[in-house]
């Protein structure tokens, strides 16, 4: 499997990545001569109908790649040299170690986390969000009140959900629980330590 940060940065950086048009260029076949996608994965980005569909379905395969997959990638992207800088650059914050000195300690699972860390996780979170609030303890109908409420803010609509969750379990709502459901959702738990500082 790709590096979980690796998958992450993918996921941050999608819009971004869309925008670029970067499976018209010659990414997709270089990828293919690599061995990192199949022929008919090849046929299926190449049949997409737009730009950005293109590069969305190229986005979709590569995370399912195998952990070489990311930096063939980056070597892919000759035609696109400030795309690869940009990943590249965001790998090395990435890779550093966290600045802070926070712990996940007994007392810091067990506190309830404040409304400016909820709001630095849903900033953080990506289509992930609503497995994560379903394993909270959220229903599908305050999921669909909070995409109403919010329809072109994705993070807006995470902030609601957190909310609602905390809300709903009052000191039972922990940074453990967080823990847990990002855990679940297999989405890197080091998030945590960044809305902590």
């Amino acid at each position: 499997m790709m590096d979980p940060r690796h998958k992450q940065l993918l996921r941050r950086l999608r819009l971004q990545l869309c925008t670029e048009g970067l499976a018209d260029g010659l990414a997709p076949q270089y990828l293919f001569q690599e061995g990192v996608i199949t022929e008919e994965q090849l046929e299926d980005i190449c049949s997409q109908t737009t730009s950005q569909r293109r590069t969305m379905k190229l986005l979709d395969i590569l995370p399912t790649r195998g952990p070489k997959a990311f930096n063939i990638f980056l070597d892919s992207l000759t035609e696109f040299p400030w795309v690869r800088e940009t990943l590249d650059r965001e790998c090395k914050i990435v890779d550093l170690p966290p600045k802070s000195n926070v712990e996940l300690t007994a007392k810091v699972l067990n506190s309830s986390p404040t409304d400016k860390q909820l709001n630095r996780l849903a900033v953080k979170l990506g289509s992930e969000w609503e497995q994560i609030l379903m394993h909270l303890g959220l229903n599908y109908d305050q999921l669909y009140r909070c995409k109403t409420h919010h329809p072109y803010s994705v993070s807006s609509q995470v902030l609601e959900g957190l909310i609602m969750w905390r809300r709903q379990m009052g000191s039972k709502a922990t940074i453990k629980c967080l823990s847990d459901a990002l855990k679940a959702a297999e989405v890197d738990t080091s998030i945590l330590l960044d809305i902590l500082q």
